[in-house]
């Protein structure tokens, strides 16, 4: 980490211990369970403790952070709150405001996911969808709350009360697991991690904390080089619950402090992370969690022989999200299979390349006939198929039976 400079840290332990003092009611906030993972463990010759914090009734730990600020701004006077969101920090604030019987007003991007949308709505804000990412919801929001002294804006992370309360994740991991080695934890603005590596550090100094972001969303290595917040004009991943495209002043001095150490993950590997846990696990976790899983299964984060406990910190996947994950994911399994293969454009040679997919047992879902591509002679096409099969020895025994009957093929999954 940068020791350029060191921050006085804006939270502490204190803090986070007064925050969960707060959340003592099972009905907004429940203690998550963990669970033993011996597929991951295989996989990374480490005990794998997963902490199921998918399962919190709004589907991920914002809740934690804005009951806390929430309940604190009403017992001030507090009555109207507005938020930016994506998704997750929108149930959490919709569910505190209502539950300390306050307004909220949800700002989020016009592309958030309509499941995302519906869940706010139904927990009691009302929810505007404005700008094509988060940044552009989040200026709407705030100049939302300067307009009007009486709503009060609820950052998703940029707020003490915020990272203290999510800080109350990081007291029951270590109660959870008290001799785990290390976590991982998502890094989207930081607000997550700051939390439970603030009271990680205090509880178990010698717990290795290790973040996690996705590529097209990595803000924190370039911000500790260079000592300040830095925030992408962009930003492309499928874990839209970490798509902030920036951390804020206070999270950055949290996790100078107390984080040991970040990796970054691909949208590849987040999708193949959400595959394993749906198969193995039996559980169905969003981007943002799964990236914790993608970091163990990665070359970067080695965890040989301890005891580790990666944070599903979300399960609001939209269906549409998972459909396109799932192709992802299977396509680079091989188990989606996509042939082009080179005829001579006469009647039976569909007949016959179906034939011989059958006999391998092998479900053919679409075929198309292209004659229409100039580098074909006259008289030739291509049929290019598209295939279930059981995995990669599957489909190379597919092309080996093609080729040996004297066609060309080419594996279109893997140009």
């Amino acid at each position: 980490m940068n020791e350029s400079r060191k921050r006085e840290p804006e939270i502490q332990y204190e803090d986070i211990e007064r925050a969960r003092e707060r959340l003592t009611d099972e009905t907004v906030v429940k203690r998550t369970p963990i669970e033993r993972s011996t597929s991951l463990e295989e996989l990374v010759d480490a005990e794998v403790y997963l902490k199921m914090e998918h399962l919190q009734w709004t589907g991920s730990f914002k809740t934690r952070g804005a009951y806390n600020r929430i309940s604190q701004a009403v017992a001030d006077g507090a009555d109207e709150f507005v938020a930016a969101s994506a998704g997750n920090h929108a149930q959490g604030v919709a569910l505190a405001a209502t539950r300390c019987g306050a307004d909220s007003t949800i700002v989020m991007p016009r592309h958030a996911p309509q499941a995302k949308i519906d869940a706010t709505r139904s927990y009691g804000a009302t929810v505007e969808l404005v700008g094509q990412d988060f940044q552009e919801a989040m200026a709407h929001a705030k100049e939302y709350a300067s307009e009007d002294d009486e709503v009060e804006f609820v950052h998703a992370y940029d707020d003490p009360a915020i990272v203290a309360g999510q800080g109350t994740l990081g007291i029951e991991m270590y109660e959870d697991l008290p001799e785990v080695d290390t976590v991982v934890v998502p890094i989207g603005g930081g607000g997550l991690i700051s939390g439970i590596s603030t009271a990680l550090d205090h509880l178990s100094p010698e717990t290795r904390v290790v973040g996690v972001q996705a590529t097209g969303a990595e803000t924190v290595h370039e911000s500790l080089d260079k000592g300040v917040p830095v925030t992408l004009d962009d930003v492309d991943t499928i874990a839209d619950g970490i798509a902030t495209g920036g951390i804020s002043e206070l999270t950055l001095g949290l996790i100078e402090e107390h984080v040991d150490e970040v990796v970054t993950v691909t949208d590849s590997q987040i999708a193949r992370a959400i595959l394993l846990l749906l198969e193995r696990a039996k559980q169905v976790v969003e981007g943002a969690a799964a990236a914790s899983v993608a970091a163990l299964l990665s070359d970067d984060l080695d965890v040989t022989g301890e005891t580790v406990m990666p944070l599903l910190c979300g399960g609001n996947l939209d269906m549409t999200m998972l459909q396109t994950v799932l192709i992802h994911a299977l396509t680079g399994r091989g188990q989606i299979l996509r042939l082009r293969v080179k005829i001579d454009d006469m009647p039976g040679k569909m007949n016959e390349l179906s034939g011989i997919i059958a006999h391998h047992g092998a479900n053919i879902q679409t075929v198309r006939h292209d004659r229409a591509v100039e580098s074909l002679n006259v008289g030739e096409a291509y049929l290019v198929f598209q295939i279930e099969t059981s995995g990669i020895e599957h489909a190379a025994a597919i092309i080996d039976s093609i080729e040996a009957e004297g066609y060309d093929v080419e594996d279109v999954n893997r140009e």
